[in-house]
């Protein structure tokens, strides 16, 4: 009998029975997901041979294995490119969307003024913003950097905004009676308060500001002037290259899984220590 079995027997039944749910919910959590996409894909794999599908309209997902493989070099440096300008435009996301958070936060003259300017650039397409940023910016970089950064800034300037407007009442009350400055109030409560709103806000935009490089490269890509792996498909698309369609796309799924996963990893090692949301988690 193992030590964790021993202490099972030891619980009341209630509470055996609520650490065995809890450990069924542990290794559900990763088998389960996996066990539909491995169905999900030999599901794709027969349907291309009961129906005979032609290659050039649903390759297999061996075929698109095998792509991934061969066109490695052409499909991973168009991955750089697109990474370049994901992170680059979340970088801008970050320091534009909490500078004026904290802006913000300070007066809310200044946010009723400027918020509204913000939710118009969020609820605008990106596709109808392009063809004027295209037409008064010349460099390339530039164009995808800004419609990159249009799509994953709001997300961090909204929820960091939030955070910094929902400190504890009684808290503010106590820096104030104690003379506490603006900056210290910020520094010490707003701040800290804050962190979990912008860390939520930081998950959201890496996969937007992903999107939003992708989609600016699409648009971009349609004039032969982007080398990212919307460029790849775009060409793809032209010459019935379905296999390399579908390496390109499984390509940035899989980027924008690992940003999510490297983002959520990044906010638990932040919160572990001191935010219920991440001690929850850790019990």
């Amino acid at each position: 009998m193992t030590a964790t079995e021993d202490n099972v027997l030891k619980l009341d039944p209630e509470e055996a029975r609520r650490v065995r749910q809890e450990r069924l919910e542990r290794i559900g959590k990763w088998v389960l997901p996996l066990a539909i996409m491995i169905l999900a894909i030999w599901l794709w794999d027969r349907i291309c041979i009961w129906n005979e599908i032609p290659q050039y309209i649903l390759p297999r997902p061996g075929v698109v294995l095998q792509t991934l493989h061969d066109d490695a070099g052409l499909l991973f440096s168009s991955l750089l490119v697109t990474l370049r300008i994901t992170f680059l435009s979340l970088l801008l996301a970050v320091i534009g969307g909490v500078g004026l958070a904290v802006l913000f936060a300070q007066s809310k003259w200044v946010e009723m003024s400027f918020f509204p300017f913000a939710i118009v650039l969020q609820v605008t397409p990106i596709v109808a913003i392009f063809p004027l940023i295209n037409i008064y910016i010349n460099n390339q970089t530039t164009k995808l950097l800004l419609c990159a950064w249009i799509v994953a800034f709001f997300p961090i300037l909204s929820n960091t905004t939030l955070g910094l407007n929902s400190v504890d009442r009684n808290l503010r009350d106590l820096f104030k009676l104690n003379g506490a400055t603006r900056w210290q109030q910020l520094r010490y409560l707003r701040l800290p308060a804050a962190m979990p709103y912008f860390l939520g806000g930081l998950k959201i935009a890496g996969g937007l500001s992903l999107i939003g490089a992708v989609v600016a490269e699409f648009v971009a890509g349609a004039q032969g002037q982007s080398s990212g792996l919307a460029s790849r498909i775009i060409e793809a698309g032209y010459r019935l290259n379905a296999p390399r369609l579908f390496a390109a796309l499984i390509l940035i799924s899989l980027t924008g899984i690992l940003i999510f996963l490297v983002l959520s990893l990044v906010s638990h090692l932040i919160l572990r220590r001191w935010h219920e949301s991440a001690l929850k988690q850790e019990r």
